[in-house]
C-alpha cells in the first residue's frame, strides 16, 4: 500500500544538499557519506528484524485461530526448564528460516564477467564451453546467494546458548575490540618515503634505459678470453697459455673502451642525458650511473669466469683443455715438468687474470669533472671462491692418471737414476769376486 513504509523510501539516494556540500571538503563529504550508510544499514537491519517478528506472529494467530487450545495447566520446573530450551530452539530456527526467505540483491553481471576473464582461455574453447560456464557461474551464484543469507541471519539473529543448537554456524557476526587504536601514524610517512623514492629512482630515467642497451649490444655475446679454440690449439704449454690469456685480456680491455665506453660517454655529453634531473640530484643519478656500469662490467667478467669453468666439466670432456708435459731427469731425480702444483697455479692464474681486468676505467662523474674515481668492477668473492675450488677439484681429477704413470715409472726405473745403482756398481768393484761373477 502507498502508506507503508519501503526500501525505496526509507533509503534515498546517497546525495546531500548543495547547500551543504559547497562548504565542505571532499573528505568531509565522503565521512558524513559513511555515516549516511551505516545508519541507513542499521535501519535496514531493524525493518528486517520487525518483519521477522511481524512474521512470526502473524504464523502464530494462524495458527492459534486455526486450531485454538486451552490453557495448559503450569508444569512442574523439572519438565518446565527442557521445555523453554525446546521453545529457544523452536523460536530460533523458525525465525531463521524467516530471514532467510527475504530476498537479496542479485550479483552483479560485470562481476560475473570478471571472474570468467580470470578462467584461461584453452579452457574457454571446445564445444562443451558453454555448458561448463553455465555450470560455473550457477554455482558463483548460489554460492554468493549462501554467503548474503548466511550473513543477514547472522547480522539480526543472535543464536542462543542452548543445546540442539551446537551444528548452527551462523553465529553473530565479530566486533571490532574496544580500546584500540586503528590510527595510521606510519601512513604520512610512508607517503613520503614514497615519494622520496620516486624522486630519487634514477633506473627508470631514458637514459639509463639507453645504457642498458648498449651494454647489452656489447656484452652479450662477449667473453674477454675465447675459450671455444683451446682444444683446437692441441696439447699448450702452461706458460704459454697464460701468456696468450694475458694478451687477450689486454686486447678486450682495450677494445671495450673503444667501443663501448666512447659510447656512454658520448651519451653523456648529451644535454638530454640529465633532462628533468635537478640540481641537488645530479651527483646521485651519476651514483646511479656508476652502479649500472659497474654491474654490467661484473656480469662480463663473471660469464667469461663461468665459461673457462665449464671447459673443466667432468661431465663433457671433449671441450677438456690440453696440457704438455714432461718426465725430466735433473740432477738424479725423476719428475714432471711442469710440476702438478705448477700446472695448477696456471689454470688458476687465469681466473685472477680476468679478475683483473677492467678495473681501471673511470666513472663518468669522474670523466666530466676530471676526477680519478674508478669503476667498482671487481669480481664478486664468492664467485672466486667458487671457482677456485672447483677447478681446484678438477685438476686434481684429471691429474690422477698422470701421477699414477709417474709412481710407476719411479717404482720400476727411480733407482737407476737416484744413486742407488751406483752405489751397488762401486760397492761390486771394491769387493773381491771371481772372474765368473764378474762376467
Amino acid at each position: 500500500p502507498s502508506h507503508k513504509k519501503t526500501l525505496r523510501t526509507l533509503f534515498l539516494p546517497i546525495v546531500l544538499p548543495s547547500s551543504v556540500t559547497s562548504d565542505m571538503s571532499p573528505l568531509q563529504n565522503k565521512l558524513l557519506t559513511y555515516r549516511r550508510c551505516n545508519e541507513q544499514q542499521k535501519m535496514l537491519n531493524q525493518l528486517l528484524i520487525d518483519r521477522a517478528l511481524e512474521v512470526c506472529r502473524v504464523s502464530m494467530e494462524e495458527e492459534y485461530h486455526r486450531d485454538p487450545v486451552p490453557p495448559i495447566p503450569e508444569l512442574p520446573s523439572t519438565v518446565r526448564k527442557p521445555l523453554t530450551i525446546l521453545s529457544f530452539q523452536t523460536n530460533y530456527l523458525f525465525m531463521k528460516k524467516c530471514v532467510q526467505s527475504n530476498p537479496v540483491v542479485p550479483i552483479q553481471q560485470q562481476w560475473l564477467m570478471s571472474m570468467l576473464t580470470l578462467v584461461p582461455q584453452s579452457l574457454m574453447e571446445g564445444k562443451d564451453r558453454e555448458l561448463l560456464t553455465e555450470k560455473l557461474l550457477g554455482e558463483i551464484i548460489r554460492d554468493y546467494e549462501m554467503s548474503m543469507k548466511r550473513c543477514m541471519v547472522r547480522n539480526v539473529l543472535i543464536k542462543p546458548d542452548v543445546k540442539g543448537l551446537e551444528d548452527e554456524e551462523e553465529a553473530p557476526l565479530p566486533l571490532l575490540p574496544l580500546g584500540m587504536d586503528f590510527s595510521r601514524p606510519w601512513h604520512n610517512s610512508f607517503i613520503q618515503a614514497k615519494n622520496q623514492i620516486l624522486s630519487n629512482l634514477h633506473i627508470l630515467h631514458p637514459t639509463m634505459k639507453t645504457l642498458l642497451d648498449f651494454g647489452c649490444a656489447a656484452f652479450s655475446n662477449f667473453h674477454i678470453v675465447d675459450f671455444s679454440s683451446f682444444r683446437l690449439k692441441g696439447p699448450v704449454d702452461s706458460e704459454s697459455l697464460k701468456t696468450d690469456v694475458s694478451l687477450s685480456c689486454s686486447k678486450a680491455e682495450e677494445k671495450i673502451l673503444n667501443t663501448w665506453y666512447q659510447r656512454v660517454i658520448s651519451l653523456f655529453t648529451q644535454e638530454k642525458a640529465l633532462k628533468d634531473v635537478k640540481l641537488d640530484q645530479v651527483d646521485s643519478f651519476y651514483n646511479c650511473v656508476s652502479m649500472l656500469m659497474s654491474n654490467q662490467l661484473k656480469e662480463l667478467l663473471r660469464r667469461t669466469v663461468e665459461a673457462f669453468v665449464k671447459l673443466f666439466d667432468p661431465e663433457d670432456r671433449n671441450c677438456l683443455p690440453l696440457f704438455k708435459m714432461e718426465l725430466t731427469l735433473d740432477e738424479n731425480k725423476m719428475e714432471f715438468y711442469p710440476s702438478f702444483q705448477d700446472l695448477e697455479e696456471a689454470i688458476l692464474f687465469i681466473v685472477n687474470r680476468i679478475g683483473q681486468t677492467l678495473q681501471n676505467i673511470q666513472t663518468i662523474g669522474s670523466w666530466l669533472m676530471g676526477g680519478t674515481t674508478t669503476l667498482d668492477a671487481e669480481l664478486p668473492n664468492h664467485v672466486i671462491v667458487w671457482a677456485t675450488s672447483t677447478l681446484k677439484k678438477s685438476v686434481r681429477d684429471n691429474l690422477e692418471g698422470p701421477k699414477e704413470y709417474f709412481e710407476n715409472y719411479v717404482e720400476r726405473y727411480g733407482w737407476l737414476v737416484d744413486g742407488t745403482a751406483q752405489a751397488r756398481i762401486e760397492r761390486f768393484e771394491a769387493e773381491e769376486h771371481s772372474f765368473d761373477e764378474y762376467t
